[in-house]
């Protein structure tokens, strides 16, 4: 499941509304140069505090005539007036990126790794955090001059599939906290969530036996030998015919060795169709389970959808495959 572009739903206010429809046309971009034309700056609520302060003050001063009033007055406006101008600057200039995003199980949280990189001076005080997210989740970060930083923030998908990453927003107050400067940005960047594996996890299906692989019956266990098959390195030295070694040696024969009867390989398949009754998410969830369970056993296991077959093998590798292929099942 693709994640679609932001819509708003109905009972939004105005402001949300705009909002949503200007992110839908913001293009999407894994890196991003904050400049002044994305970069928005406006005071805070403590900022128009500080300016209504500020012409109280011037107002008192003309009142009374009072020239240490016009002093201080205007050196706290120019206080003010450098503080938005650096809290602009704190933004402006700074490099985003997001690196790519390991995937995750639906439900749970995947890391967004975000490095900010700045060409000069150093910036403090940068929060991060999702558009959606309330303010109380920003992370903050500090970028020393001439470097990096590596911000991380997490994103849950809700369902399984491809999810584009939602919209981030980059903010700062530094230094005195009067001005607000932020900017958006919609990362290109998407998340595989794998299905919500079932908990607790049922036990695997029994392994099912295929003719031709690795003896099953080991020769001094009560196995019978029922023809002989050429040599396998490894074979055991008790299962070769040694009566044909020594012509094999001398170039008239092959080296053989003992077939055990009920020479088979076992293998386990986890498949659509041993669900039972359970519904479509329901059974990708019980397979997703299924999967980590054999491979935490060390099993080889194959996995069989409608219309996808994945062949038994093992290791991290074949796990990530199959649960994509859960994840991605149509």
């Amino acid at each position: 499941m693709t994640a679609s572009a932001v819509a708003a739903p109905p009972g939004r206010s105005p402001r949300r509304r705009f909002r949503a429809w200007w992110l839908a046309r913001t293009p999407r971009s894994d890196t991003l140069l904050l400049t002044q034309r994305n970069v928005y700056i406006l005071p805070t609520r403590a900022g128009l505090l500080f300016g209504l302060t500020l012409v109280v003050l011037l107002l008192a001063s003309i009142n009374y005539q009072l020239n240490l009033g016009y002093l201080l007055t205007f050196v706290l406006a120019g206080a003010g007036i450098a503080s938005m101008h650096q809290t602009h600057a704190t933004l402006r200039g700074l490099t985003l990126h997001l690196q790519p995003v390991a995937a995750t199980h639906a439900g749970e949280a995947a890391l967004l790794p975000v490095v900010l990189t700045t060409p000069g001076a150093a910036r403090f005080g940068i929060g991060l955090r999702l558009q959606a997210a309330p303010a109380s989740t920003f992370t903050w970060i500090d970028v020393p001059a001439g470097g990096q930083a590596t911000a991380h923030l997490s994103f849950a998908p809700p369902a399984r599939g491809l999810h584009a990453v939602p919209a981030l927003v980059a903010e700062t107050r530094f230094p005195l906290g009067l001005f607000r400067a932020w900017a958006y940005w919609r990362p290109a960047v998407q998340v595989l969530a794998y299905p919500r594996p079932e908990d607790p996890p049922p036990p695997l299906p029994a392994q099912s036996a295929t003719p031709g692989g690795p003896a099953l019956a080991r020769p001094g266990q009560g196995a019978e030998f029922d023809g002989i098959r050429a040599y396998r390195r490894g074979d055991a030295p008790k299962l070769v015919v040694w009566k044909k070694a020594a012509r094999a040696l001398e170039g008239g024969g092959e080296l053989v060795s003992r077939e055990a009867s009920g020479s088979a390989q076992a293998q386990l398949w986890l498949a659509w169709d041993q669900c039972g009754a359970l519904a479509g998410e329901a059974r990708l969830s019980r397979l997703a389970a299924w999967v980590l369970a054999a491979n935490r056993a060390g099993v080889d296991f194959g996995l069989r959808l409608p219309g996808v077959e994945l062949a038994p093998a093992q290791g991290d590798a074949h796990r990530r495959s199959c649960l994509e292929a859960l994840a991605l099942w149509r």
